[in-house]
């Protein structure tokens, strides 16, 4: 199971830091929580949210182990 991350205003919304989700892409586990949530799924796909699998950002799909750990992070701001 892939150890998805959230963070900021995203784990404010969701009302959790932290899940094990079963999915083998990105694409799969946005459909996994969009079942469940779908207000924090729309806002996981938000301009500016960027995605880190294995901390790494990505752009589009990626793969994903059962050891993988993706994180989203909110839009940055700041000076």
């Amino acid at each position: 199971m892939a150890r998805v991350l959230l963070f900021g205003r995203l784990a404010d919304q969701a009302g959790w830091r932290e899940r094990e989700v079963e999915a083998l892409d990105l694409s799969t586990l946005r459909a996994s929580i969009a079942r469940t949530d779908p207000d924090l799924a729309g806002a996981l796909v938000a301009p500016g949210v960027q995605v880190a699998v294995d901390k790494a950002i990505v752009r589009g799909e990626a793969a994903l182990s059962p050891a993988s750990e993706v994180a989203f992070l909110p839009p940055m701001s700041g000076g």
